[in-house]
């Protein structure tokens, strides 16, 4: 005897219902594989750049180390050896300018030589502290700024505007690094933009400060910088990147450049 299987609606929509449900379920399990499969390559991809630029900021922080080094190796060099020396051949000529015996020739040829030594012993002195200025160490950032305006504007037509706060929280590597810039600021405005008028502020603010400084130089075009920055720019550059900073630059042709440095955290 035969029996006849039959199957009722009911059964083969609730089939239909559960093989949707399977399909979804199975949709969802794929879409969320692949999200988290991205998500980690991504995430490997995002600890690549971050091992990348951890590396570059070493090797700045290496270059920045092995010039200030050299830089203090060169003003040492200079304080011990030349300025010593110097002074060694000033005293001595001052001494034969003394002696009644020498004739009005032999003492013009003392004085010019006195003069030439004397000369000489300033501008070591004087490149000795650009190159390892001694205020900074004793007495802060603040003060070695304002004695670096008043040396530029001393006995010139450069002026210089300036509001400098104290900067809390910065060690003495870092005070370095934003000295350095402030100095190639200065110099790249008045070497390469032939200004006359600049204008500087240095602001604390929360874990961090703002660095502003404009002048009213032939400006540059931003977009040639990009492609080829000056050794001054990139100096610049790779010191505010070791202080965590951003620099932002705007600048045309006659219309002078304004820099501005946000550093909310600083450099390690």
């Amino acid at each position: 005897m035969e029996t006849e299987l039959s199957v009722s609606p009911e059964q083969i929509i609730g089939a239909l219902v559960y093989g949707i449900i399977f399909l979804v379920l199975v949709t969802l399990g794929l879409i969320l594989f692949f999200h988290y499969s991205r998500k980690k390559i991504i995430q490997k991809e995002v600890e690549k750049v971050n091992i990348k630029l951890d590396h570059q900021k070493k090797i700045l922080q290496t270059t920045i180390k092995v010039q200030e080094e050299e830089r203090n190796r060169i003003a040492q060099d200079l304080h011990d050896a030349i300025s010593s020396k110097l002074n060694v051949v000033s005293l001595t000529t001052n001494v034969l300018l003394e002696d009644k015996t020498i004739n009005t020739e032999q003492k013009e040829a003392l004085e010019h030589i006195l003069n030439i030594t004397t000369s000489t012993l300033e501008s070591s002195r004087k490149i000795a502290h650009e190159l390892m200025p001694p205020i900074l160490d004793k007495f802060g950032l603040k003060v070695a700024l304002e004695e670096l305006f008043d040396e530029f504007t001393s006995n010139t037509s450069i002026k210089i505007k300036h509001h400098i706060e104290s900067l809390e929280h910065l060690d003495k590597n870092n005070e370095l690094h934003v000295f350095r810039i402030a100095q190639e600021l200065i110099n790249n405005a008045l070497r390469h933009g032939k200004a006359n008028q600049l204008q500087m502020e240095l602001k604390q603010e929360d874990n961090g400060f703002e660095l502003i400084f404009k002048d009213n130089g032939i400006g540059f075009d931003i977009n040639e910088q990009k492609k080829k920055p000056g050794i001054g720019l990139q100096n610049i550059k790779s010191r505010v990147a070791i202080l965590n900073g951003q620099l932002f630059v705007e600048s045309s042709k006659n219309k002078g450049s304004i820099f501005t440095i946000n550093c909310h955290s600083y450099g390690y």
